[in-house]
Protein backbone atom coordinates (compact mmCIF):
# COMPACT_ATOMS: atom_id res chain seq x y z
CA UNK A 1 0.00 0.00 0.00
CA UNK A 2 1.24 3.43 -0.80
CA UNK A 3 0.12 6.71 0.78
CA UNK A 4 -0.04 10.00 -0.98
CA UNK A 5 -1.13 13.27 1.90
CA UNK A 6 -2.04 16.31 0.87
CA UNK A 7 -3.83 19.45 1.43
CA UNK A 8 -1.78 21.26 3.95
CA UNK A 9 -0.61 25.07 3.44
CA UNK A 10 -0.85 28.01 5.51
CA UNK A 11 -3.46 29.58 7.41
CA UNK A 12 -4.55 31.93 10.06
CA UNK A 13 -4.89 30.99 13.61
CA UNK A 14 -8.58 30.33 14.23
CA UNK A 15 -9.17 28.61 10.53
CA UNK A 16 -9.56 25.11 9.30
CA UNK A 17 -7.68 22.61 7.02
CA UNK A 18 -8.52 19.39 5.75
CA UNK A 19 -6.19 16.80 5.52
CA UNK A 20 -6.04 13.91 2.81
CA UNK A 21 -4.84 10.86 2.36
CA UNK A 22 -4.86 8.78 -0.68
CA UNK A 23 -4.26 5.02 -0.28
CA UNK A 24 -2.67 2.80 -3.73
CA UNK A 25 -3.54 -0.61 -3.19
CA UNK A 26 -6.31 -3.03 -1.30
CA UNK A 27 -6.75 -1.60 2.65
CA UNK A 28 -8.46 -4.33 4.68
CA UNK A 29 -10.92 -3.51 7.20
CA UNK A 30 -8.71 -5.11 9.93
CA UNK A 31 -6.73 -1.63 9.54
CA UNK A 32 -6.27 1.17 11.35
CA UNK A 33 -5.40 4.61 9.61
CA UNK A 34 -3.78 6.94 11.39
CA UNK A 35 -2.64 10.78 11.51
CA UNK A 36 0.45 12.00 13.39
CA UNK A 37 2.69 14.95 13.10
CA UNK A 38 6.04 16.62 13.69
CA UNK A 39 7.12 20.28 14.60
CA UNK A 40 10.32 21.24 13.89
CA UNK A 41 12.93 19.70 16.38
CA UNK A 42 10.64 17.65 18.33
CA UNK A 43 9.75 13.84 17.87
CA UNK A 44 6.65 12.57 15.69
CA UNK A 45 3.44 12.48 18.17
CA UNK A 46 0.14 10.97 17.29
CA UNK A 47 -3.24 13.08 16.42
CA UNK A 48 -5.98 10.84 15.78
CA UNK A 49 -6.44 7.30 14.67
CA UNK A 50 -9.87 4.85 13.59
CA UNK A 51 -10.17 1.30 12.10
CA UNK A 52 -10.89 1.28 8.32
CA UNK A 53 -14.12 -0.76 9.52
CA UNK A 54 -15.56 1.99 11.39
CA UNK A 55 -16.73 2.33 14.65
CA UNK A 56 -14.78 3.88 17.53
CA UNK A 57 -12.01 6.92 16.95
CA UNK A 58 -8.91 8.20 19.28
CA UNK A 59 -7.85 11.08 19.43
CA UNK A 60 -4.88 13.15 21.24
CA UNK A 61 -5.93 15.29 24.36
CA UNK A 62 -4.33 18.68 22.10
CA UNK A 63 -6.62 17.90 19.36
CA UNK A 64 -9.54 16.54 20.55
CA UNK A 65 -12.98 18.32 19.92
CA UNK A 66 -11.22 20.29 17.15
CA UNK A 67 -9.90 17.43 14.45
CA UNK A 68 -12.08 14.51 13.08
CA UNK A 69 -10.66 11.74 11.30
CA UNK A 70 -12.87 10.17 8.52
CA UNK A 71 -12.80 8.10 5.25
CA UNK A 72 -14.04 7.68 2.08
CA UNK A 73 -14.84 3.84 1.16
CA UNK A 74 -15.30 4.64 -2.53
CA UNK A 75 -12.44 6.57 -2.94
CA UNK A 76 -10.09 4.67 -0.52
CA UNK A 77 -9.26 7.76 0.75
CA UNK A 78 -8.78 9.13 4.67
CA UNK A 79 -9.32 12.34 5.87
CA UNK A 80 -8.21 14.65 9.17
CA UNK A 81 -10.47 17.67 9.22
CA UNK A 82 -8.72 20.25 11.15
CA UNK A 83 -11.10 23.33 12.81
CA UNK A 84 -10.10 26.24 15.29
CA UNK A 85 -6.42 25.76 14.57
CA UNK A 86 -3.68 27.07 16.93
CA UNK A 87 -0.18 28.26 16.11
CA UNK A 88 0.65 25.04 18.35
CA UNK A 89 -0.56 22.72 15.19
CA UNK A 90 2.02 23.73 13.15
CA UNK A 91 3.83 20.47 11.74
CA UNK A 92 4.40 18.28 9.08
CA UNK A 93 1.09 16.02 9.26
CA UNK A 94 1.96 11.95 8.46
CA UNK A 95 -0.82 9.77 7.31
CA UNK A 96 -0.21 6.02 8.46
CA UNK A 97 -1.92 2.67 7.83
CA UNK A 98 -1.34 -0.46 10.93
CA UNK A 99 -2.35 -3.32 9.54
CA UNK A 100 -2.72 -4.85 12.75
CA UNK A 101 -5.04 -3.41 14.75
CA UNK A 102 -4.54 -4.81 18.33
CA UNK A 103 -1.31 -3.28 18.37
CA UNK A 104 -1.20 0.36 20.34
CA UNK A 105 -2.16 2.94 18.14
CA UNK A 106 -0.71 5.97 19.21
CA UNK A 107 3.02 4.47 18.49
CA UNK A 108 4.52 5.23 15.58
CA UNK A 109 6.06 1.59 15.61
CA UNK A 110 2.75 0.49 15.40
CA UNK A 111 2.39 1.55 11.70
CA UNK A 112 3.35 0.01 8.49
CA UNK A 113 2.50 2.23 5.33
CA UNK A 114 3.27 6.21 6.25
CA UNK A 115 2.94 8.98 3.09
CA UNK A 116 5.12 11.53 2.84
CA UNK A 117 4.06 14.29 4.54
CA UNK A 118 2.42 17.56 4.17
CA UNK A 119 3.36 20.55 5.75
CA UNK A 120 0.87 22.82 8.06
CA UNK A 121 1.48 26.76 8.78
CA UNK A 122 -0.56 28.05 11.27
CA UNK A 123 0.34 31.78 11.74
CA UNK A 124 -1.10 33.79 14.85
Amino acid sequence: VQLQASGGGLVQAGESLRLSCAASGRILSSYVMGWFRQAPGKEREFVAAAPWAGGYTDYADSVSGRFTISKDNAKNTFYLQMNSLKSEDTAVYYCALNSYSDSDWAHTTSYDYWGQGTLVTVSS
